[in-house]
């Protein structure tokens, strides 16, 4: 995918580099730090809460990067 691609529609790419834990009500979602690989955030890790099944090195497709999630236990 090319850089004019991801603009078109609205996903910045982002590489999994680490697992943070389990979160949710019932554990249904998983806390992932991520590396943002274009776009003016480029280079900027941030933490998102992702549903589904997400390990080390997969890469996600964000559709806004401004927004972090809260950590694990409230800290």
């Amino acid at each position: 995918m090319s850089a004019e691609e991801s603009e078109d529609s609205g996903s910045t790419p982002a590489e999994v580099i680490e697992v943070v834990g389990r979160t949710g009500m019932h554990g249904e979602a998983m806390q992932v730090k991520c590396r943002i690989r274009e776009g003016s955030n480029q280079g900027r890790i941030i933490t998102r809460n992702v549903l589904g099944p997400v390990r080390e090195g997969d890469v996600l497709q964000l559709r806004e990067t401004a927004r972090e999630a809260d950590q694990i236990g409230g800290q």
